[in-house]
């Protein structure tokens, strides 16, 4: 059976080895073909047999190794069940639908109740589910839906860790006083020792740190002690063990100083109660810097209005937008948000689809164009039919495909989860030698060495750092290109694109627009006709021919607003061209070889042919009443930033060539068009079939290779490719297979995105080397290597750096925020720019 995918969101992991814990717990579920958790994300990407395993297995085997997965449930009514088979037939129905846990259906209350994953379906997905095995749903109102979660699994945890730092930090502040200010200003330590005596003030610091070690700290016990006792420890079972160790020495010394030579008789409250209220401060300003890496996801998220108003006969009522059905109508008002996928069935507007697609100018919407949920109806009254809803709405698909790219590990993060999974038990290594050592040659007061030492050794090394340096990367690079308009299909592609040796181009749809056009009209000097009154006998003429070149005359004449005469008399000669009469007139449109047989001459257009034969154009002549009028050209045109786009992908050093089907003159009068050398760069007449083989000729050479096509004919060649670049219109997602797409279709998002990639990889390298040179370095400053120069590491300054080397990363991410295109896209019409003032 094919493997399904399942996204789990998981609850209460800290470090690297944390994902290293629920990695393994998940891959040793019979039937997990492949698991990948993602810390900067919180999710776990399963990959399983859904005949060996079932989701909720999944989520038990998570919830074993110690954390928690955040689900939804949806309860709501069902229509049309008669008997226990009916309930049978709705739960399996409810039960194959994507992250569904469980569901029962009572038939008695004829109510469900489901329990899933909001990330995996919604509530409409649900609904679908249920009304596709022949049964109706009772859906909850506004007020008393009950289908999601409560509030953002982000904003709860930031929540927590603010809550939990105001309750430390009052303890903790006056404990730190307590202890460290007598050090700071000795008169301070000689007036308390000699008004509330030592005992007095130890028993004083201790009454600050159990609410600090077991009220707030609770939470390291919990996950640290469930690590320790699963075998992979983690962060928390660093600053458990860390801590706890401080905490108990000092409380001996507090309670029992007898037990103690006088020379160790030191309290360490502060390492335990300081250390724990700056590793929460550390992880909320983690939690805050994560909220704003996923500022992109939420703007995808709230792209979607919550509500439509819905059109049932002449009555408008305002509904839940997920609550719409595919075959319903819903009006769009005038600066309001198209809730649902659809097509146009009444009503003129212009749209801006700026953050589906990228693009800045608004589009021209009307009856039977379609329209993608989330865009921003400009102006104009719109009423649209539902074609798409729920995990099938484009908007979805895209948030799927973000999803997809930030919770996949790209191969640079191999090294990192090597590194990781032997890391915090080497740590503990060393924490075991670096006490050992101390208490052997620490002299007289070795057992306190001992102790400070191991305990900063333990708290610095939290490999917290190590576990966000790539994913926290993917997450913002992958938000930041889904602003641009362009969309990886994972992690491997958005490492991979800057690294390929050559950029091939399809030519059609992809350097061109796809479709005929008409580029050039040359008027004969003696004709006594207007460019208007040629094309509109013209486009007359070819008005009943389905010809790729009556089609480019048709459009032509319509966005000039002309008038056509219906024709008579047509009669056509296969690859010559035609003759009709068009209000009164013999017109005759063909090739030169047309003109010939008709005995018209034609040598007075030799230099105006060279023209076009350079533009790649296609000429016909347009005769009238037997006397030559004017010389067409009729094209597929570059697309707008074509030039500009190669221009810069030969910046940025890349080998650029075109890929083609059609013939050798077309193809090198486009490629010295757009600046690539025809000899070099340019392979034509390549069937469709054949492209995949001219990818393979590339690799053979041991170059790697991006294809860059329209995603449907060049799929082979797209899947062939190092790696695959669709360009598409952002309503057509669900189609694609590449591994980038560009949702505008503009080529100037292919050097775009490649400068993403490298971007976003330097920020990875750099967020590495920083993670794992801190370690290295300050383990043993932490260690007490350094302290014959007087180089030593606190618990309390361990601590800070710990949390501050967190914060450097997920920092050093947020950069790629300000990331800026090198190639901006050109507003290039005045069209465009009316619409652009119309829409505002």
């Amino acid at each position: 059976m094919t493997a399904k995918e399942l996204r789990l969101p998981v609850e209460g992991m800290t470090c690297a080895a944390c994902v290293g814990r629920v990695e393994r717990a998940l891959q040793k579920v019979p039937g997990v073909e492949e698991a990948q958790v993602n810390l900067a994300t919180e999710a776990a990407s399963v990959h399983y047999d859904p005949a060996a395993v079932a989701p909720e297995q999944l989520v038990q085997a998570v919830q074993k190794a110690g954390y928690s997965v955040e689900t939804a449930a949806a309860d709501f009514g069902v229509t049309g069940m008669t008997c226990a088979a009916c309930v049978g037939r709705v739960e399996r129905a409810l039960k194959k639908a994507p992250g569904v846990l469980d569901a029962s259906v009572n038939l008695a209350t004829e109510r469900a109740s489901v329990r899933y994953l909001p990330g995996m379906s919604s509530a409409e997905d649900l609904y679908a589910a249920v009304e596709a095995a022949g049964y109706g749903t009772e859906r909850p109102s506004m007020a008393g839906a009950t289908s999601g979660p409560a509030a953002d699994p982000q904003e709860r945890a930031s929540a927590g860790l603010r809550r939990d730092l105001g309750r430390s930090a009052a303890f903790a502040v006056p404990l730190f006083l307590l202890s460290m200010g007598p050090m700071l200003y000795p008169p301070l330590h000689h007036w308390l020792l000699s008004t509330v005596g030592e005992g007095t003030l130890n028993w004083l610091m201790l009454a600050l740190a159990v609410p600090v070690q077991f009220w707030v700290g609770r939470r390291f016990y919990r996950a640290g002690w469930g690590a320790l006792r699963h075998g992979s420890p983690d962060m928390n079972t660093l600053v458990m063990i860390g801590t706890t160790a401080a905490f108990a020495y000092s409380a001996l010394v507090t309670l029992a100083p007898g037990l103690l030579p006088p020379a160790a008789r030191h309290v360490y409250f502060e390492a335990s109660g300081v250390v724990i209220t700056l590793v929460l401060l550390g992880k909320y300003l983690e939690s805050l810097a994560k909220s704003r890496s996923s500022g992109a996801m939420r703007a995808l998220l709230q792209l979607r209005p919550p509500e439509a108003w819905l059109l049932e006969g002449d009555a408008v009522q305002r509904i839940p937008a997920e609550s719409v059905r595919r075959g319903q109508r819903v009006q769009v008002r005038t600066g309001e948000k198209v809730p649902v996928d659809g097509v146009i069935v009444q009503g003129e507007s212009y749209l801006d689809e700026s953050m589906l697609t990228g693009e800045s100018v608004p589009v021209a919407k009307g009856p039977g164009d379609e329209v993608t949920g989330g865009t921003l109806n400009g102006s104009g009254l719109l009423t649209v039919e539902a074609t798409r809803v729920g995990a099938a709405s484009a908007l979805a698909q895209i948030i799927a495909l973000v999803e997809q790219a930030q919770s996949e590990k790209p191969p640079i993060q191999g090294l990192a989860d090597r590194v990781v999974a032997a890391f915090v038990p080497v740590v503990l290594v060393i924490a075991a030698l670096t006490f050992a050592a101390w208490l052997i040659w620490g002299g007289e007061a070795a057992l306190p060495q001992a102790l400070i030492h191991t305990v900063a050794v333990l708290i610095i090394a939290c490999p917290c750092a190590m576990g966000l340096a790539t994913p926290v990367s993917v997450m913002v690079g992958s938000g930041k290109a889904a602003e641009l308009g362009v969309l990886f299909g994972g992690g491997r592609a958005l490492e991979q694109l800057h690294r390929v040796d050559v950029v091939a181009l399809d030519k059609t749809g992809t350097l061109t627009a796809g479709r005929p056009t008409l580029t050039a009209l040359h008027l004969s000097p003696t004709a006594a006709w207007t460019e208007s009154e040629v094309l509109a006998l013209a486009a007359s003429a070819e008005a009943g021919s389905d010809h790729p070149i009556a089609h480019a005359l048709l459009t032509a004449a319509q966005e000039r607003e002309l008038a056509l005469t219906a024709a008579t008399g047509l009669a056509t000669e296969a690859g010559y061209g035609l003759t009709a009469q068009v209000g009164g007139h013999r017109v005759q449109l063909g090739a030169e070889r047309y003109m010939a047989r008709l005995g018209l001459d034609t040598s007075s257009w030799g230099a105006a042919l060279a023209e076009l034969g350079r533009q790649a154009a296609t000429p016909v002549f347009v005769a009238v009443d037997g006397q030559p009028a004017a010389l067409l050209g009729v094209s597929d045109p570059l697309k707008p930033g074509s030039r500009e786009a190669i221009a810069e992908l030969h910046r940025q050093g890349y080998r650029v060539m075109m890929v083609t089907g059609d013939s050798q003159a077309t193809a090198r009068a486009i490629a010295a068009q757009v600046g690539l050398d025809p000899d070099r760069e340019v392979r034509a007449e390549v069937l469709p079939a054949d492209k995949a083989a001219a990818v393979e000729d590339l690799q053979a050479q041991g170059l790697k290779v991006a294809m860059v096509g329209d995603g449907i004919n060049d799929a082979p060649a797209l899947a062939r490719a190092d790696v695959g670049v669709a360009l598409g219109t952002g309503t057509d997602v669900a189609a694609q297979t590449a591994d980038v797409l560009l949702m505008s279709g503009d080529l100037r998002g292919v050097p775009n995105a490649a400068a993403l990639s490298a971007a976003t990889l330097r920020n990875i390298r750099l967020n590495l080397f920083w993670a794992f040179a801190y370690n290295v370095l300050l383990i043993p400053v932490a260690a007490g290597v350094l302290s014959r120069w007087g180089l030593g590491l606190s618990p309390v300054l361990a601590a800070a750096a710990m949390g501050l080397s967190s914060v450097f990363v997920m920092s050093n991410a947020l950069r790629l925020r300000g990331f800026r295109p090198s190639l901006e896209r050109a507003e290039v019409s005045a069209h465009s720019q009316a619409a652009a003032r119309l829409s505002t």
